[in-house]
């Protein structure tokens, strides 16, 4: 009886006793009010631009938005503005789906494969280029905005000798959303390989072994095993990294020409403004209707988001 008696490890007791009473203090009524009422400090921002969204020009000229609940007006001059006059906001909505899409799909796939590259299969050289590119994550973009146009215009060069041609250079998905999309997948990749890296690492081993053990390659592993069980981390990633192409202004701006067909949403709002603010009146509903992607995009993957970050937190 003595011999099948379990023993506990200290730490892992004070570890329990730790979270427990965490636990216990953040899901208290204090902690509880807090949340709330950061919840709705947080939101009154996106309220109240919703509300303008709906006013008129002068009502939202003249007074804030809260004025809205002593004299509601509701007027969709607004919306009809942004949407169809002066080539509209539908091209645009419709190129950020096409910049947004590619952007966040291509470093997913590329930095899946290279965590499970680097977390299993090991081979000289491997922290080498894994704690390079965990550094690579302190080169600022705009450091590499011009060296990248040389790049898209030029190619790689070496003392005069071509050694990487240029990408495609020209208009349409060829051209122009090409260079965003590489763009995108250069700046990323550091911060996804790291992420997915990490979750993958902590994979039980027996998982593998036992798919080796069966004759699995590893391209059948990454497939069936190391996938299926990264979703959380490939989830919390894809909204970071939709959020931040659906969002930028500065990649899209340098890389995407001048031609306001290709250009995305967040370049048609700064050139509805007009000159010296013309049409303040317009960022209102041209905003909240750049946001609505982002938050059913971020609503749909919450579950995933959550455990993505709360994975490899606790053992057990």
């Amino acid at each position: 009886m003595t011999a099948q008696t379990q023993t506990t490890q200290p730490g892992s007791v004070d570890s329990a006793i730790v979270l427990k009473k965490a636990r216990k203090s953040l899901s208290g009524p204090i902690a509880s009010s807090a949340v709330a009422l950061i919840a709705i400090l947080w939101t009154l921002p996106t309220l109240g631009l919703f509300i303008n969204s709906f006013r008129s020009k002068e009502d939202a000229a003249t007074t804030g938005w809260w004025q809205f609940f002593l004299h509601p007006s509701f007027s969709l001059s607004g919306y009809r503005q942004v949407l169809f006059d002066n080539g509209g906001m539908v091209q645009p909505l419709i190129n950020s789906f096409a910049i947004t899409i590619p952007a966040t799909i291509i470093p997913i796939f590329i930095a899946s494969m290279a965590g499970y590259a680097l977390a299993w299969m090991r081979f000289k050289g491997s922290d080498a280029i894994f704690f390079t590119l965990f550094a690579l994550q302190v080169v600022p973009l705009q450091m590499a905005l011009v060296p990248l146009q040389q790049f898209y215009h030029k190619g790689l060069q070496f003392y005069g000798v071509t050694i990487l041609p240029a990408p495609p250079v020209g208009h349409g998905v060829t051209g122009v959303m090409a260079q965003i999309w590489m763009s995108h997948t250069m700046f990323s990749l550091p911060l996804a390989v790291f992420l997915i890296h990490n979750f993958i690492a902590q994979i039980p081993g027996s998982l593998i072994e036992a798919a080796k053990i069966d004759g699995a390659s590893d391209l059948r592993i990454y497939q069936s095993v190391v996938l299926p069980l990264s979703m959380p981390a490939i989830a919390s990633f894809g909204i970071f990294q939709f959020l931040w192409v659906w969002n930028d202004l500065l990649v899209a701006k340098t890389f995407g020409g001048s031609d306001p067909a290709e250009q995305p949403v967040t370049a048609r709002m700064q050139s509805l403004v007009g000159n010296f603010g013309a049409h303040q009146e317009l960022l209102a509903p041209a905003g909240f209707l750049s946001i609505v992607v982002p938050l059913i995009v971020f609503l749909s993957l919450q579950r995933y988001f959550v455990r993505g970050l709360m994975a490899g937190s606790v053992k057990g």
